[in-house]
């Protein structure tokens, strides 16, 4: 509920901290006193237009402070604040604050954390319900009333839900096979000669990089290869220099007895004949690794392009070749096993089509009954409220099914006719302003244990009547209030009599500063200001007395 409302420099309002309670708060004032501008500047926390002429004249910014308090925070609050990031203790209170600037800039802060005004008016539905003269949202918006009958018939949506969610899913299954089925078979020609091609190159992964290395030592065997001829030359034949250290080799082991540093000759010259002789391996093995053979470099060159080419025409690399050839034969087998996957499908499709359409039924004829209920309980509530002449009817209406969704194939809206024999429409578009604050009323009345917001404000519901029409309001306005928070703007003496809490709205003047500031009335107070409301300017001992009556008969 509410609890707090502090407004700095708000029009006539310099500096005022409001603090509220459970129950009915009335709130009264003369004509022209300010009434107007607390709902204003309540407005802004709840997101409404910044208006720059709010700002208090000869001051450079103003701002209001609006704390509620819960319980537990509605989960409906709490997923929005989520989603914002933005981060509320347990237990701890919820305070939207508003800034607006004399430029017309404006800033807005939850718990001192900055956030979008339009988050201040995705919360407000669920923080304040405000009903007056020029109501446009809340009851009277036909986008809710599906979700108070069902609240108030007790239905259970989730499994419709579900329900809807399992036949979208469903259907979007069948729509991606048979779009897949369809575009192969327009494929299916040019997919079987892309196949055939591929088929026949054979690519490999990995091929490529082979390919590749093998031309690059044949190009550099080209470039070797005078070199490589010249100690090929050098190291092998009878007259290499090989073959001389060898023959140095056996004619120096004959006599290497002879002397000890003939000995020591030998085995430095055997070392010589080893490392002569691997680097005579190796260079076989390089001439061979080196070896240009053209037909062979041409035979790689044209494989290398082939599969390149066949790379770009399907605009991939080549490794990815063998997987484009398996993806075409996925195709082709999809266009031959699609018709048994279109038929499972279009089955599983039916089945879930069925069974949403059997819990929407249900929901139907629950909502059908539930809005029965609800106009005999509107339609009680029409004639103490001077409303006798009118009628209300929940119209439940059939939508078309590509209208369905996971709330059902029902449109609901709230509708009245203010005369006998006039026809039915919406809510807003034929009762005066009056009118339709009474039906707003009688609605609340008839859903009151279906819950709302925190805090419901009616802003002068009781215009243009009085005597028993008031004291009916007022009863119900107590009503409403006694297991919640209800604020009510009220020039009714009888309406206010009920209030729990009672606060007057006056202006004053001090030379040309004019202010607007509001008190909580004490029992006398409330006497006194009650009185006012029934006698005038001139409050008689008559006034007082009957004023007395109306407290106690509370």
């Amino acid at each position: 509920m509410l609890t707090r409302l502090s407004i700095r420099n708000i029009v006539l309002i310099e500096a005022l901290d409001l603090d509220f309670a459970r129950g009915l708060g009335v709130l009264t004032g003369e004509t022209g006193a300010g009434k107007s501008i607390l709902l204003d500047a309540l407005g802004l926390v709840l997101g409404n237009r910044a208006d720059s002429g709010l700002v208090r004249a000869g001051e450079d910014k103003a701002s209001v402070t609006a704390s509620f308090e819960f319980g537990k925070l509605p989960g409906g609050i709490a997923a929005i604040l989520d989603d914002a990031e933005v981060e509320i203790e347990p237990g701890e209170p919820l305070i939207v604050k508003r800034q607006l600037k004399a430029d017309g800039g404006s800033k807005a802060f939850i718990n001192d954390q900055p956030v979008g005004v339009a988050l201040l008016r995705e919360l407000a539905g669920f923080l304040v319900e405000l009903h007056g003269q020029h109501d446009d949202r809340g009851l009277v918006n036909p986008r809710g009333h599906r979700a108070l009958v069902d609240r108030y018939a007790r239905a259970d949506a989730a499994g419709l839900e579900a329900a809807w969610r399992s036949w979208r899913a469903a259907e979007d299954a069948l729509a991606a096979a048979r779009a897949r089925v369809e575009q192969a078979a327009t494929d299916q020609d040019l997919l079987l000669a892309h196949l055939a091609e591929l088929t026949a190159l054979a690519p490999e992964a990995g091929e490529e990089e082979q390919l590749a290395e093998a031309r690059a030592a044949m190009q550099k065997g080209e470039k070797l290869s005078d070199d490589l001829s010249a100690l090929q030359h050098l190291w092998s034949g009878s007259d290499s220099a090989l073959a001389a250290l060898r023959g140095a080799a056996r004619r120096l082991d004959r006599i290497a007895e002879e002397h000890p540093l003939l000995a020591e000759a030998l085995e430095s010259l055997d070392r010589a004949v080893i490392e002569a002789s691997e680097a005579e391996d190796r260079i076989g093995r390089a001439i061979e690794a080196l070896s240009f053979d053209p037909a062979a470099l041409d035979r790689i060159e044209t494989r290398l392009f082939d599969l390149r080419a066949a790379a770009r025409k399907h605009a991939c690399q080549v490794d990815d070749l063998p997987e484009r050839m398996a993806a075409m034969r996925a195709a082709l087998d999809a266009i031959e096993g699609g018709e048994a996957e279109i038929a499972g499908l279009e089955q599983a499709a039916q089945v879930a089509a069925l069974d949403y359409g059997a819990k929407a039924e249900a929901l139907s004829v629950v909502r059908i009954e539930a809005a029965q209920r609800l106009d005999k309980a509107v339609a009680a509530e029409l004639a103490p409220l001077k409303l006798d002449a009118a009628r209300f009817r929940t119209a439940v209406l059939r939508l078309p099914e590509d209208r369905w969704g996971p709330g059902g194939m029902d449109a609901v809206e709230f509708l009245i006719a203010t005369n006998p024999g006039a026809d039915f429409a919406g809510l807003g578009k034929i009762a005066s302003g009056g009118e339709l604050s009474r039906f707003i009323l009688a609605l609340k009345v008839a859903l009151a244990e279906e819950g709302g917001a925190a805090t419901v404000i009616f802003d002068e519901i009781d215009r243009g009547v009085g005597g028993a029409v008031a004291s009916a309001i007022g009863d119900r306005l107590a009503r409403l209030a006694s297991d919640g928070q209800l604020l009510a703007v009220t020039h009714s003496p009888q309406v206010a009599a009920r209030g729990n809490r009672h606060y007057v709205i006056a202006k004053s003047s001090e030379g040309t500063v004019t202010r607007t500031g509001v008190t909580l009335l004490d029992a006398a107070g409330r006497q006194e200001e009650i009185a006012r409301m029934l006698s005038g300017a001139e409050i008689t001992a008559e006034a007082r007395a009957q004023a007395d009556r109306l407290l106690e008969g509370v």
